[in-house]
């Protein structure tokens, strides 16, 4: 993939190595997760694909739907209940669920063996490999993930948030995370104090308790890679100084596309042009479906 001028190239690992994906979904965006990993089997990894689900509401028959959605021999799938009540302190909104807190907590909800992972929200579509992606070298960061907020607006979610020192709001919808780095650094008790003391002053909560408490351990990958919404489309073309992005630039660099918010290529009108991927996925899945 050709790159363009923007933010650091973390070290590539190199060699053969089993994916592991996250995803959090309750029934009612089970759907979407699904069309999620059907764009992500698209591009076979050479040693296959083990994806996790943290739940709260999935019955065994949410499950078996599930898995009749999802054939494959290159994938596991996993599903790993989670007790909602051990995050009822936590901010809660029809938007914000609970289970937007798992994945801060992923370190200590998955499994032993399983020392990274890839976090992706269920509102994403993959459209070109991820291996480049998941082969980054963390270089002592707990999280790797892009920001969707400009720099200046950096300064106002600092004081916002109670932060002494100034760092880059992260973006959690798609996130690389280093479970091992985590299990023996991340002080739960410090994340729940930090929710306590902050609670009315959070707005995307589950990105506030990431950007305090790890922003300073979070690595900003390139979003116009790896995080591309329309409105960062919008934003980096606006600049003068920018060599213009189109779609064909897009289906050969970028990896994620992300349709964060309230706009959604399943609801309509969409304002951009990305919803053309996603229209995309779903011809394919139908075409897939009718043979």
């Amino acid at each position: 993939m050709k790159g363009i001028p923007g933010n650091k190239n973390f070290g590539i690992r190199r060699g053969l190595i089993r994916l592991n994906i996250l995803f959090t979904v309750n029934r009612a965006y089970i759907g979407h997760v699904a069309e999620c990993i059907r764009s992500i089997l698209r591009f076979p990894s050479a040693d296959g694909y083990d994806i996790y689900i943290l739940h709260s509401d999935l019955q065994d028959r949410d499950q078996a739907d599930f898995l009749s959605q999802i054939k494959s021999q290159n994938m596991t799938l996993h599903f790993h209940f989670v007790d909602p009540s051990l995050f009822s302190s936590f901010p809660e909104s029809d938007r914000y669920p609970r289970l937007i807190y798992y994945r801060i907590f992923a370190a200590s909800l998955l499994p032993m063996e399983v020392e990274k992972i890839l976090y992706l929200d269920g509102d994403t579509v993959v459209i070109n490999p991820l291996d480049e992606l998941y082969n980054m070298e963390f270089e002592g960061n707990y999280f790797l993930a892009c920001t969707h907020v400009r720099k200046f607006l950096n300064k106002v979610n600092q004081y916002r948030l109670g932060v002494e020192e100034e760092i880059t709001y992260i973006n959690s919808g798609v996130m690389l995370m280093n479970l091992r780095e985590l299990r023996e650094k991340q002080n739960i008790k410090e994340v729940m104090s930090f929710v306590e003391k902050r609670k009315r002053y959070l707005t995307l909560p589950d990105q506030d308790i990431i950007t305090a408490l790890y922003g300073n351990k979070t690595g900003i990958l390139d979003t116009m890679k790896y995080n591309l919404s329309d409105r960062m489309l919008s934003f980096y073309n606006a600049k003068l100084n920018h060599k213009k992005i189109d779609l064909d630039w897009i289906r050969e660099n970028t990896v994620v596309i992300h349709y964060y918010g309230i706009q959604k290529p399943w609801k309509k009108p969409y304002m951009g042009i990305l919803n053309v991927f996603y229209e995309e996925l779903k011809a394919e899945i139908q075409d897939v479906s009718e043979k």
